[in-house]
């Protein structure tokens, strides 16, 4: 009789409680977001999408959302990775795509990746991905290589726009030609490169001289460009 009797004492408090911890991880939100890996989109441009209402901030909701794999499409965005620092704090760690540049084709820009597949369509245009232009190519297909003539030419885009990205030169724009000499858009100045040949050197070169004419308008010829010559080995033209 005894122990119904603490059983039966003990049952109240116990719901009490369970209603309480129920109450307590109902309520629980995450009200701090770090993100980290983002390049394409701003730290509020990931937090929105992945936790767009107060449904999705809640700490319980998102625990199970990702025990259950259950992610939001984001376009550019591989895979992302939501750690919980506290019970009401997280870290999204972003794993964007892997992007050189993008073509334009129909009313869409098709975004392609090192070996020329592409990886992404959409109608926006991301800071930092220049155009490519000057390629010859027939049906383009999400997820399919880019039909080019001379696959050489993807192999020429990634060093270029890597070199252009660690000496921090803006482009918007990069044509080649056939012979695949390419030709840069920044701004009001167009940069005459040429060849593969030395493209180190010439960047390099670039970097020094654009911060002095990006104010300007003209053509700036580095395809000339010849490291063992002592001379000036550009010529800029205004417009």
């Amino acid at each position: 009789m005894r122990r119904r009797g603490i059983k039966g004492r003990l049952r109240p408090i116990l719901i009490s409680a369970c209603l309480l911890l129920l109450v307590f991880l109902v309520c629980m939100r995450i009200t701090r977001i770090r993100v980290t890996g983002n390049r394409m989109y701003t730290e509020e441009e990931i937090t929105q999408r992945i936790f767009p209402d107060a449904i999705s901030r809640n700490t319980v909701v998102c625990a199970v959302r990702g025990m259950l794999g259950m992610k939001k499409s984001i376009p550019f965005v591989q895979d992302y990775k939501v750690s919980f620092l506290t019970p009401t704090s997280v870290e999204i760690i972003v794993y964007e795509k892997s992007i050189v540049g993008y073509v334009s084709y129909m009313s869409s820009k098709m975004y392609f990746d090192k070996d020329g597949v592409i990886v992404e369509s959409s109608s926006r245009a991301m800071e930092g991905i220049p155009e490519i232009t000057g390629l010859t190519f027939g049906h383009i297909a999400l997820y399919r290589k880019l039909p080019v003539e001379n696959e050489k030419i993807f192999m020429c885009i990634l060093n270029l726009t890597q070199t252009l990205s660690t000496n921090g030169l803006p482009v918007e724009r990069i044509r080649y030609d056939s012979d695949l000499n390419a030709t840069l858009t920044m701004g009001t100045v167009t940069v005459l490169l040429g060849g593969a040949e030395e493209m180190n050197g010439k960047l390099s070169e670039l970097a020094a001289i654009y911060p002095k004419i990006q104010t300007l308008s003209g053509t700036l010829d580095l395809s000339d460009y010849d490291p063992t010559n002592g001379n000036r080995m550009y010529s800029f033209k205004k417009q």
